[in-house]
């Protein structure tokens, strides 16, 4: 691969990274410790929304965003014909 292409590759990657770790900032810390307050009016299984997303919600989402990056990247990888 020659090295535009490979920039390109890197640039897109870094940018779904970049998207993907804001959107875990924002669970884990907005949702989790800056809203906390507003989110613990509203009960979720019995349990404080704030408290369930500094508890669980951030790690599922985390969870969840590892599957989308490999999506991703499995089909950024074959456009870019880096695959295994």
């Amino acid at each position: 691969m020659d090295k535009k292409k490979m920039a390109e590759y890197w640039k897109k990657n870094l940018r779904v990274m970049l998207v993907l770790l804001s959107i875990w900032a924002l669970v884990s810390y907005v949702c989790g410790i800056l809203l906390v307050e507003q989110l613990n009016q509203v009960r979720l299984g019995g349990f404080p929304l704030g408290f369930w997303f500094a508890q669980q919600g951030s790690i599922y989402v985390f969870v969840v965003l590892i599957f989308v990056y490999c999506f991703y990247m499995k089909k950024l990888d074959r456009k870019y014909d880096v695959h295994e």
